[in-house]
């Protein structure tokens, strides 16, 4: 079982964490945000925390996602942070949202970097990627800067036009945006006999779809990455998921991964987690990833 972690980049920091907090730098702007795993002691005072932050999240008191944002000090609405390495130049525009994210999950850069990797390899002239649960589509524009024909689906709508802010920011074009269902979009999809050389599935414990379907992680990713195994390409593929769902842990996705593609090469599964200044390791989910290229 593996634990991956970023390399540090400069337009993102783990400051500290603790008192099921975290206290962290998105380009020019420090947050603090509630995470519940972040049961130790903090490392910097609290006082040290609050004269840092330029915003601080507060729950709803009847809502454990729902809350406001309290600033410090001012601070924009709207800004955006850089993701740069040799294979990708990406822009992500950020907000300080009601249900604590600000549009980037900083932990899964380690997979936009595979995405790149593979497909900067891939013996196809033009791979087929599918993203799942696609959120503003880091992932996505991963895979598009490396050429590929990209489909994005997401249940959100105003989450999709973020996503092709994120493209143009990032001076990308041409992926297909699909406001949809997951699983409906993935049935059509297999009984169509499409194929994909990459498949990213990011979904959550629990979730609506536009039109008011009910998703629930433990009841239906089973069925997904089955239907998952029936669109991956036999060859020149990869295939990653992650869970952020406290309940499942990798070796669950090491048996569902087993049970729908059997024996893979280059298979790896286990933690994401990010470093704080003080060499505390937050994790922040599980994953499991192959890849035939």
């Amino acid at each position: 079982m593996l634990l991956l972690t970023p390399t540090q980049h400069s337009d993102y920091e783990l400051i500290d964490t603790g008192g099921f907090e975290k206290l962290e730098r998105f380009g020019a702007y420090i947050l603090i945000r509630p995470e519940p795993q972040a049961v130790w002691d903090k490392t910097l005072s609290q006082s040290e925390w609050e004269s840092k932050a330029h915003a601080i999240f507060a729950r709803d008191k009847n809502s454990q996602e729902k809350g406001k944002w309290q600033l410090n000090t001012r601070m924009p609405e709207r800004w955006n942070i850089a993701y740069a390495t040799p294979l990708l130049d990406l822009q992500a525009r950020l907000t300080l949202s009601s249900f604590k994210h600000v549009g980037i999950f900083p932990e899964q850069a380690v997979n936009w970097d595979f995405i790149a990797e593979k497909l900067n390899g891939i013996a196809v002239e033009k791979p087929t990627v599918l993203n799942l649960f696609a959120y503003t589509g880091m992932a996505s524009l991963a895979a598009k800067a490396q050429g590929a024909d990209v489909t994005h689906v997401d249940a959100v709508k105003p989450v999709i036009n973020w996503s092709r802010e994120n493209m143009e920011l990032s001076r990308l074009d041409n992926i297909r945006w699909v406001v949809e269902d997951a699983m409906k979009f993935v049935k059509r999809e297999v009984r169509r006999g499409k194929k994909y050389n990459g498949i990213i599935l990011d979904p959550p414990a629990y979730g609506r779809g536009p039109n008011g379907e009910k998703w629930l992680l433990e009841e239906q990713i089973n069925e997904l990455i089955g239907l998952c195994s029936e669109l991956l390409a036999p060859k020149n593929h990869f295939f990653i998921i992650n869970l952020y769902s406290l309940g499942f842990s990798a070796l669950i996705l090491d048996n569902l991964i087993t049970s729908h593609f059997g024996k893979t090469s280059g298979y790896e599964s286990g933690e994401l987690f990010l470093q704080d200044s003080n060499s505390k390791k937050l994790p922040l989910g599980v994953f499991a990833r192959f890849s035939d290229l």
